[in-house]
């Protein structure tokens, strides 16, 4: 049993498969109570290998966990290999693409042809550095085949950030603008980082764009690191199947 784990809903073909992990379904103990896969927290190993254990067997697909930075380096997802990147992908059938987060931004992408699959993890760093263009570029596919899903990440309403990530931002692409709304904060902003992420990806012309609903600061499913800066990560990961 997955417990309240999520199944993306999108039009990604069948062969595509997905899920997005929650707090539920694993043995950590408080903070990081109970599904942590983050090895970098501060959780028991032994807990962390096990809930990465029991989500393998329930999904049946081998993950690739990565090192993840905040910055755009993608790789080719290899199981048993933890790569310094922030996205990955694969075309190989069971291995898994393995985003972790608490706010930050998880995007799963695959083409309409089921051939090929990734995944990345996007910040505000990442995503203005170009980590969602760094891997529609390592995916090599025409823009209007991509399919791109925007998992669980902090909402408008919560995440608030200084002038100079809206300037980060705004220099790229001026619509950006219209992602932030003066906070009451004096020289802060409220920040729509799936509206950004639509902008960026809309401008390398890639229009099949799904998902996007969700607070991880505000649902309790999740973990948020603006909510409880000691706590857990949740996984969102994507594969082929055979």
């Amino acid at each position: 049993m997955m417990h309240d784990w999520l199944t993306p809903q999108w039009p990604a073909p069948a062969r595509v498969k997905s899920c997005v992990t929650t707090r539920t379904g694993g043995v950590s103990g408080a903070p990081f109570d109970s599904c942590n896969l983050g090895d970098h927290v501060g959780d028991d190993p032994q807990a962390v290998l096990k809930n990465r254990q029991r989500l393998v067997s329930l999904l049946g697909c081998k993950p690739a966990w990565l090192q993840q930075v905040h910055g755009t380096a993608v790789v080719e997802a290899l199981p048993g290999q933890v790569a310094q990147a922030d996205a990955s992908w694969t075309a190989t059938p069971g291995v898994a693409c393995a985003i972790m987060t608490a706010d930050c931004l998880p995007a799963l992408f695959c083409d309409r042809a089921g051939t090929r699959v990734a995944a990345a993890h996007a910040g505000w760093r990442g995503l203005a550095g170009g980590v969602l263009e760094s891997t529609l570029d390592a995916l090599a596919l025409p823009a209007d085949q991509v399919l791109v899903w925007l998992g669980p990440a902090i909402g408008a309403q919560a995440f608030e950030v200084g002038a100079e990530v809206r300037e980060a931002f705004v220099a790229q692409h001026a619509q950006a603008a219209e992602a932030f709304q003066p906070s009451h904060n004096p020289g802060k902003f409220i920040a729509d980082i799936y509206q950004l992420a639509r902008i960026r990806l809309a401008a390398r012309g890639v229009e099949a764009v799904y998902g996007g609903d969700f607070c991880t600061f505000s649902d309790p499913r999740f973990y948020s690191y603006r909510r409880s800066a000691q706590t857990g990560r949740f996984a969102s990961l994507i594969w082929l199947g055979n």
